[in-house]
């Protein structure tokens, strides 16, 4: 048995405006980007993508199956800016064949740094999928797939969550495959889906690469390649941007085309079928416990923490933000709260990276400053003057004992 697990990241930031040392103007955010990248996104990806899965799980007869991770960031904007983008993740919802994830509300790396503001972020983030889609997660995705052991022992003491997801890395597998079902040490009931990066990165980053050597992959040819898992593994974790479908790789590259047809091929093996991640979770036990005492993640061909903390502007940048968090949580000030936690938003230290390798392309694409310096400067402003709003609306530490602090 080969189950194809599908499982998309559906993530936009709220990006800064353009704030010099003189501003003093509370409103950091730039609506007007915002709304632009957002309904521009919802039309070459969100929406036709969407009616695609949509049609193919009325075709396929709920025998397709997929997940997303939708960060409260975008959900957020959705309402706003594109309302019938989340009508249709809704109606996808009530197909029956959709699973929603949690994960932190602001796409943070509050892990690290601050366990108290993780696990409200987690809390606010289950209670919109909740609201939203009336769905309560069960598999734990944390932020650009950031993962150690440590962070699965915190998942489960929060509780309600059966799996957390990760990246298969090499360096932490060994000579094992992703395509099982694994336990974390030190966890008593939590499982552990990785990511077959080679799969996922064929489709997310190589599909239009002309010069790849399986260049053009066809559904034909990907579902052989699932196909070899049978009698190697029980699931082929297919964890990918949800922005691949006709952002990153435009349409005129025939990727939707390739997402219509491939669960045609796929099925047309009896031994193959799709799961979500609960079901995936549900249906196979763990082969073996991954000690992952490091930090790994998603990213680049390093998969660590560098796209983010690789520099010292990153690490300053990121410190200075959560040695904030008593003052502005002592406020009792919501659109302080709002603002600092829209600032951990791991794109804005992204926008930091220095690295100008071999992913050095992907961090130019996705950067909207001309250079990485600039974007810890314009970040460092705006901190400055919510800095400064803390210090002059703030109570006394002793007072503050007496405020509620928000979740």
């Amino acid at each position: 048995m080969a189950s194809v697990c599908f499982y998309f990241q559906v993530h936009q930031p709220y990006r800064l405006r353009h704030y010099t040392i003189f501003d003093s103007d509370t409103n950091y955010f730039d609506e007007h980007k915002n709304a632009q990248v957002c309904r521009k996104v919802a039309g070459k990806c969100y929406l036709p993508t969407n009616q695609l899965m949509l049609d193919l799980i009325r075709r396929h007869e709920g025998r397709f199956k997929v997940a997303y991770s939708i960060t409260g960031a975008v959900l957020d904007q959705f309402k706003e800016y594109a309302p019938e983008v989340l009508a249709s993740f809704q109606e996808l919802a009530e197909t029956g064949c959709v699973e929603f994830l949690g994960e932190t509300y602001y796409h943070s790396l509050s892990f690290l740094f601050s366990p108290r503001e993780f696990a409200a972020q987690i809390d606010a983030h289950r209670k919109a999928v909740q609201e939203l889609f009336g769905q309560t997660p069960r598999i734990f995705r944390n932020t650009e797939l950031v993962y150690n052991n440590a962070l699965a022992e915190t998942i489960e003491q929060i509780g309600g969550f059966d799996a957390v997801l990760a990246e298969g890395a090499d360096h932490i597998l060994g000579w094992r495959s992703p395509n099982f079902v694994y336990r974390p040490p030190n966890t008593q009931h939590l499982k552990l889906l990785l990511k077959n990066y080679r799969l996922s990165d064929d489709i997310a980053f190589r599909f239009s690469n002309r010069g790849w050597r399986e260049w053009p992959l066809r559904a034909e040819k990907f579902s052989q390649w699932v196909n070899a898992v049978n009698g190697n593994g029980y699931t082929v974790n297919l964890f990918v941007d949800y922005e691949t479908f006709g952002e990153h790789q435009w349409e005129d590259t025939g990727i939707f085309e390739f997402l219509r047809q491939l669960p045609t091929e796929i099925l047309q093996n009896p031994d193959n079928d799709f799961k979500t991640p609960s079901e995936v979770a549900d249906a196979y036990e763990a082969a073996d416990v991954v000690d992952v005492p490091h930090l790994v993640s998603w990213a680049d061909t390093e998969r660590d923490l560098s796209a983010w903390l690789g520099n010292p502007m990153q690490n300053n940048a990121i410190h200075e933000l959560y040695n904030l968090e008593h003052m502005v949580k002592a406020s009792g000030d919501p659109d302080l709260l709002d603002s600092w936690r829209k600032l951990q938003t791991s794109d804005h230290f992204y926008y930091m990276c220095t690295k100008w390798f071999a992913d050095g392309d992907v961090h130019k694409y996705f950067n909207p400053y001309d250079s990485p310096y600039d974007s810890y400067i314009n970040f460092m402003n705006v901190l400055d003057n919510l800095r400064s709003r803390c210090a002059t609306g703030a109570p006394s530490r002793q007072d503050s004992l007496l405020v509620a602090t928000p979740a």
